[in-house]
C-alpha cells in the first residue's frame, strides 16, 4: 500500500509528457517507468509500424549502451545486437580495398542493432498514445504547459519533453532556430535477401559496412539483420538539385545517381543498380552550439535539441539524454524545474562538443579530397 500511495503522490505532483517515440523519447519514458514514474508518450504515428523504422545503429559503450543499462535493458540488447556489424571496409572508386577492419569476437564497443529492434525493446511495457499528433505547446498556462493536438483537443502537463526530431513542433516554445541545409544530400536505397540474391555484393559488404569515397561524393552500404542492406549515396549539391527529376520515378533516380558516380567500379555501382526504391534525404543540422533561455515546463532531447550529421553520435546522445533526464526527475530532490535546468546545461555542453566533431567529420567524408575520408577513418578506428 505504501508503494501505491507513493506512485499516486508522484502522479499528482508531476504530470509529464514526452512527444515522440523515437530512441530519445522511449528511453526517457522507459527509465521513468523503471522508477515507477508515470509519463504520457505522445506519438503522431497511428501505430509503431506505420513507417519503416530506418536502418541500423551502432550503440556506443559510454552513450547508448549506458542509457540501456539505466533502463535495465543491457542483457536484452546484447542478445539482439550484432558485434560483427562493427566491421568496416573502405574501397577506392576503382574497387581497390584500402582498409579492411574487423572487430575482435569480444568487442562490444559499438555493436549494431536494427532501429526496429531497438524500438521494440524500448517499447516493452510502455503505453504509448498512438495517433496523438501535437501541433503546438504553450508554456505559462495557469494549470501548466498547454498541449494542442491535431484533433483539436488540449491537455495540460507540468513538463513537456520534445523528442520529436529535426522538425520538432515543441522547439518553437523554447527556440526560434530552425535546421539549415548542410550542402550534402543522401539518397537511400535498399537490398533485400542480399546473401541469396546478390552474393557478390554480400561479400563486398562483409559483416558490417563498406564505404567508397570520391570527389564530393561517397557510397556507403551497411548490413542490417536478416540479409537486409541499406545503401546511401552521398553528394554535395544545391538543395534544389532534383528539380528536373521526378523523385517518385525509380529508374530516373537510378539513372541520375549512376551518372553522378560515373566511372566508379562496376561492383560498387551494382549497389545502386540493384536498389529497390530511393528515398531523398537532404542533410539538415541545427547550429553547433544551439542553446536557449530556459523555459519553465518545456525542454528538448535529441534531434529536436541538437540536430547534427548522422555520423553515429545523434541517437546515442539522444538516448543518454533521455535516460539522464529521467533519472534526475525520478531520483532527484523533487524540484522538477531545477532538475530540468541542470540537465539542459549538461546536455548543451556535451552536444556542442559532438556537433563540432560530426560537422568536421561530414566536411572530411564528403570532400573535394577523398584522402580526407580515409585519414578520418584511420583516426577513429583502432589500429
Amino acid at each position: 500500500m505504501h508503494r501505491i500511495a507513493e506512485i499516486q503522490c508522484i502522479d499528482m505532483r508531476h504530470r509529464i509528457a514526452v512527444v515522440g517515440s523515437g530512441p530519445a523519447g522511449l528511453t526517457f519514458a522507459r527509465v521513468l517507468h523503471r522508477h515507477g514514474y508515470p509519463v504520457a508518450v505522445l506519438e503522431r504515428d497511428p501505430a509503431p509500424d506505420a513507417r519503416p523504422p530506418g536502418g541500423t545503429l551502432d550503440l556506443h559503450e559510454g552513450l547508448g549502451q549506458l542509457a540501456l543499462d539505466k533502463a535495465g535493458l543491457q542483457a536484452e540488447f546484447r542478445a539482439l545486437s550484432r558485434p560483427e556489424g562493427q566491421a568496416m571496409r573502405i574501397l577506392d572508386a576503382d574497387g581497390t580495398v584500402l582498409r579492411d577492419w574487423r572487430p575482435r569476437p569480444d568487442d562490444q564497443a559499438n555493436p549494431e542493432i536494427d532501429r526496429g529492434q531497438l524500438r521494440d525493446l524500448l517499447l516493452g511495457p510502455l503505453d504509448v498514445q498512438w495517433g496523438r499528433g501535437v501541433t503546438q505547446v504553450v508554456p505559462g498556462a495557469r494549470d501548466g504547459v498547454l498541449v494542442h493536438f491535431a484533433d483539436g483537443r488540449q491537455e495540460t502537463f507540468d513538463l513537456v519533453v520534445g523528442a520529436d526530431g529535426a522538425w520538432s513542433r515543441i522547439r518553437p516554445a523554447v527556440s526560434p532556430v530552425t535546421p539549415h541545409y548542410t550542402g550534402v544530400t543522401l539518397v537511400e536505397t535498399s537490398l533485400d535477401d542480399v546473401d541469396t540474391r546478390h552474393p557478390d555484393l554480400a561479400r563486398l559488404i562483409g559483416d558490417g559496412s563498406v564505404a567508397v569515397y570520391g570527389v564530393n561524393r561517397a557510397l556507403v552500404a551497411q548490413r542490417n539483420s536478416g540479409g537486409h542492406v541499406k545503401v546511401y549515396a552521398q553528394f554535395r549539391v544545391p538543395l534544389d538539385w532534383h528539380t528536373h527529376l521526378d523523385l517518385a520515378d525509380v529508374e530516373a533516380v537510378r539513372s541520375s545517381l549512376l551518372a553522378l558516380f560515373d566511372g566508379w567500379a562496376a561492383p560498387v555501382l551494382d549497389l545502386l543498380r540493384h536498389g529497390t526504391a530511393f528515398v531523398h534525404r537532404p542533410l539538415y543540422v541545427l547550429p553547433v552550439s544551439h542553446t536557449w533561455t530556459h523555459v519553465f515546463g518545456v525542454t528538448l532531447l535529441g534531434d529536436a535539441a541538437h540536430l547534427m550529421p548522422p555520423l553515429g553520435a545523434g541517437a546515442n546522445l539522444a538516448m543518454l539524454e533521455g535516460a539522464e533526464l529521467a533519472e534526475s526527475i525520478a531520483t532527484g530532490p523533487g524540484d522538477l524545474d531545477e532538475a530540468v535546468r541542470a540537465f539542459e546545461e549538461q546536455m548543451w555542453a556535451r552536444a556542442g562538443r559532438w556537433a563540432k566533431i560530426t560537422m568536421a567529420g561530414l566536411e572530411r567524408l564528403v570532400s573535394p579530397d577523398p584522402a580526407q575520408a580515409l585519414a578520418l577513418f584511420d583516426q577513429v578506428q583502432p589500429s
